[in-house]
């Protein structure tokens, strides 16, 4: 995103536009009749959240998303004890946010097995 010319998390050297970004995202669809997973690959949550943004904007049928590190970074618990408590405090507030703003921006995501044809879940078996 920090290429995409045209996103808040654009830092100043384009390496595409919004215009084909939003294609990108069209021809990753295109190119699979499996669902595809948007993983958070270690960005922040603003970041992820972005991706998510364009993606439903792109129109696709954007499956699934993963996206534990800008939510439970803070949150593993073999911690030490003099952090799981501000762990804890993270988790309860940041935590539950991020997480919020990732179920907002999925609002445009598709169910999976509709990639196979399904109405669904139960229409697989």
């Amino acid at each position: 995103m920090a290429f995409v010319e045209g996103t808040k998390s654009f830092k100043g050297e384009k390496a595409y536009t919004r215009a084909e970004a939003l294609q990108h995202f069209r021809d990753a669809e295109a190119m699979t009749h499996k669902p595809f997973i948007y993983l958070s690959a270690g960005v922040s949550n603003p970041v992820f959240i972005e991706t998510l943004e364009l993606a439903g904007e792109s129109g696709t049928n954007s499956t699934v998303s993963f996206a534990a590190e800008p939510h439970g970074r803070m949150a593993s618990p073999s911690l030490p004890s003099r952090v799981q408590k501000p762990s804890s405090k993270w988790l309860e507030t940041t935590g539950v946010e991020n997480i919020n703003n990732v179920n907002n921006a999925l609002k445009a995501a598709s169910p999976w097995y509709l990639k196979f044809g399904a109405s669904s879940l139960e229409a697989l078996s």
